[in-house]
């Protein structure tokens, strides 16, 4: 039977995501993530060059889909409701993916796709300066701090779960309670966003 290289890779790919959101880069080896995707750790440094590269591929890629679902479609009020709202909805269907950026934060070195990276908030920021420009958003506020402000008011529920719920008296799992934090986050993004009263 001939061996299924995309279906190995995908194999790999999806056990160094595992491995990595619960151990971090510097906890997860070589080892671990091959006996997860069941395949020989040969494969693995064939396929991806080493440990670094994968774990460079592997927050790429989960970024990536992050962009690809969270679209910002505009810059006036209620486009930074949707996309607060929608980048929640993204990490609570992610959790993955805070962990990951929360070790990355914590090892040595740059970042991963740093430049790719900069760009896709680059411009961001750059709209929601010409947002501000216009009229349609608080004009005193730095866009870049802006920007930063609405991923984290939005992302931070998944980020650190425990925190949320020692200071709401809440869980996460429930349904209502999940609809009440996103609505708070998309109203909360509006409040935040919007131009001071004349």
């Amino acid at each position: 039977m001939a061996w299924d290289r995309d279906r190995t890779r995908r194999r790999l790919r999806d056990a160094a995501l595992t491995e990595f959101a619960a151990r971090g880069f510097d906890g997860t080896t070589v080892g671990a993530i091959a006996a997860r995707a069941g395949v020989n750790k040969e494969r693995l440094y064939s396929y991806f060059g080493d440990k670094k590269a994968l774990w460079d591929l592997v927050l790429a890629e989960e970024l990536e889909r992050l962009a690809a679902s969270v679209r910002l479609t505009g810059a006036g009020l209620d486009d930074i409701g949707a996309f607060a709202g929608a980048t929640f909805d993204y990490h609570a269907a992610h959790p993955e993916l805070a962990r990951l950026l929360q070790w990355e934060g914590l090892q040595d070195g740059p970042p991963a796709d740093a430049a790719g990276r900069t760009a896709h908030y680059r411009d961001k920021v750059e709209r929601f300066s010409e947002a501000q420009q216009t009229g349609l958003l608080d004009a005193t506020l730095d866009a870049g701090h802006l920007v930063f402000a609405l991923i984290a008011l939005a992302a931070w529920w998944q980020t650190v779960p425990q925190l949320a719920g020692m200071i709401t008296g809440t869980v996460a799992d429930d349904p209502a309670e999940r609809e009440r934090r996103r609505a708070f986050v998309v109203r909360a993004a509006h409040r935040l966003a919007a131009p001071p009263a004349p």
